[in-house]
């Protein structure tokens, strides 16, 4: 695995890789790798020839008083699961490299779709930071294809969104949730859990299940659903964010008619923010 801090530096790799006719595949994270991070990677090389993983604390994408400064960072880990898994290129930039003029004067790549909703509403400004910096990181590697995880559901269908509306030619594949053994949705952010919060928190995951096979067996009162599923999580110790259902495509309140429907839901432990979501179709 060759490791790349500059852009020019890995530019130029990858111009030799496309002159020999290689396909490239791209998995942009933001490091303390785990299994799921792992599976994206080995999706990439089922569809390209070589492996491009950025890692890269975004602070653009973190709101005011959020774990910024304490978000887990173990480059030594990563990058022997990297190595693991036969990754060709490692691309692990300083923030002066992605953001030379600095953040306050950096252009914006602002993707209004589907971005004032579920965790864009509590979460003022996140996916703006996501957007700029997947565009930027885009612009570095020029992949032919990119790979995201499932579990952020909504940051898939914005980037999906950015994609088709800046004309991007990069093929963008979501990638399934990769799960613990109790069903809890694999996360940077699970270390936060506490040993009294872990036998408990997979309820989201449950409520989840519990509201799809509610609509599968043809219960269409989704607000109550909703409303049901919220208690649940909130007798179970934990303060609810959101739990919607939704139109797959566009995240907006899902109608009796949609066809294509994902459940979708947040909630806080004592010091971790979890996600998770749920398709089906009808």
């Amino acid at each position: 695995m060759q490791v790349f801090h500059h852009i020019a530096s890995l530019r130029e790799a990858l111009a030799e890789a496309r002159v020999a006719g290689k396909s490239v595949g791209f998995v942009p994270t933001m490091g303390n790798l785990h299994d799921a991070h792992i599976e994206l990677v080995k999706t990439a090389r089922q569809h390209c020839d070589l492996v491009v993983v950025s890692i890269f604390v975004n602070r653009l994408q973190f709101g005011l008083n959020e774990d910024w400064d304490t978000y887990p960072r173990t480059m030594e880990a990563d990058m022997a699961r990297l190595r693991a898994v036969d990754c060709d290129f490692l691309f692990h930039p300083d923030e002066s490299e992605i953001y030379p003029n600095g953040m306050d004067q950096q252009t914006r790549v602002v993707c209004p779709a589907m971005t004032d909703v579920l965790c864009g509403a509590s979460r003022p400004g996140h996916f703006e930071g996501v957007t700029t910096v997947v565009t930027k990181l885009f612009n570095i590697v020029q992949p032919d294809t990119a790979v995201f995880g499932i579990k952020d559901f909504q940051q898939l269908a914005v980037v999906r969104r950015m994609v088709e509306d800046l004309c991007m030619p990069v093929e963008i594949i979501g990638a399934p949730v990769h799960r613990e053994a109790d069903g809890l949705a694999m996360s940077s952010r699970n270390s936060y859990i506490t040993a009294q919060e872990r036998p408990r928190v997979a309820v989201l995951n449950q409520c989840l299940n519990w509201v799809k096979d509610e609509i599968a067996g043809g219960r269409r009162d989704f607000a109550a659903l909703e409303g049901e599923a919220k208690q649940r999580i909130e007798q179970s110790g934990f303060r609810v964010d959101y739990f919607s259902i939704c139109n797959s495509r566009d995240l907006q309140p899902a109608a009796d008619d949609d066809h294509q429907i994902t459940i979708l839901g947040a909630m806080y432990t004592s010091a971790a923010r979890l996600i998770d979501n749920v398709s089906l179709e009808l």
